[in-house]
C-alpha cells in the first residue's frame, strides 16, 4: 500500500487559491486511483476529486461543489497528485485528504480507497 503525505494546506482570502499535493513512497503510481476528501468540524468526510490509474485513462471526477473550480492532476514522475483549488470559498474550510485505491476508478467514496495521509487543513477567511 501507499504511503501518502499530504502539504499545501493553509489560511487564504476568498476567492484565493491553494494547491495541494499528495505525495506517495512508492517506486510508481502509475497503477493507483487517488482521490482528495475533506472533512469539516461536525460533519462528515465528502468526496472532493477523485483521478483513477493511469491504466484506466487518469479520468477525474469532482464534486458538484467543487466542478469548475477545482482540478485534479498527476505527475507519476514525482509520485504526486495535485489539487489545484481556485475561486477558494468559506465553506471549502476543512481538513483534507488524500487517499489511494490500487487499480482503481477514481471514485469520491471513501469506502472505495484503503491508504490515507493525516491530512492537511485549508481554511478560507477573511
Amino acid at each position: 500500500q501507499l504511503q501518502l503525505e499530504e502539504s499545501g494546506g493553509g489560511l487564504v482570502q476568498p476567492g484565493g487559491s491553494l494547491r495541494l499535493s499528495c505525495a506517495a513512497s512508492r517506486f510508481t503510481i502509475d497503477d493507483y486511483a487517488v482521490g482528495w476528501f475533506r472533512q469539516a468540524p461536525g460533519k462528515e468526510r465528502e468526496g472532493v476529486s477523485a483521478i483513477s490509474s493511469s491504466g484506466r485513462g487518469s479520468k477525474t471526477d469532482y464534486a458538484d461543489s467543487v466542478k469548475g473550480r477545482f482540478t485534479i492532476s498527476r505527475d507519476n514522475a514525482k509520485k504526486t497528485v495535485y489539487l489545484q483549488m481556485n475561486s477558494l470559498k468559506p465553506e471549502d474550510t476543512a481538513v483534507y485528504y488524500c487517499a489511494s485505491q490500487r487499480w482503481g476508478s477514481g471514485s469520491l467514496f471513501a469506502r472505495d480507497f484503503t491508504s490515507w495521509g493525516q491530512g492537511t487543513q485549508v481554511t478560507v477567511s477573511s
